[in-house]
């Protein structure tokens, strides 16, 4: 019997094929997300130094944890790019880690690109 691959093992695999092509600097620092299903955390990494420069999660007592997981995750990228612009970064490389480009992840980036990141 043929078992079928898991969503996880998929997700990996991808996160491995497009961490081959992209990596972080310290002037363009490489923003990781990593999706749970009660919360979601994002890094920047130097991936030169291999050091994280800043991160900000669900976790952070900034973001509510009344507001639906979309709403918790834009406010998740409204913190990482407050502490990127307290660090100087302003350029980013942005790195899905596999998943999708859609709810949770596309508001991150996109109240991340609303707060003074570019990528």
């Amino acid at each position: 019997m043929i078992s079928k691959p898991d969503k996880n093992r998929l997700r990996l695999k991808r996160h491995r094929r497009i961490r081959s092509k992209i990596s972080g600097t310290a002037e363009r620092p490489r923003l990781s997300i990593f999706r749970s299903n009660r919360n979601i955390y994002a890094q920047l990494i130097d991936d030169v130094a291999g050091v994280t420069l800043a991160s900000a999660s669900t976790l952070d007592k900034s973001v509510s944890k009344d507001a639906n997981k979309v709403d918790q995750a834009a406010a998740v990228g409204k913190a990482i790019a407050k502490a990127a612009k307290a660090k100087n970064i302003s350029n980013i490389v942005f790195d899905r880690s596999g998943y999708l480009y859609h709810g949770r992840i596309s508001a991150l980036a996109d109240a991340a690109r609303e707060n003074g990141l570019d990528f």
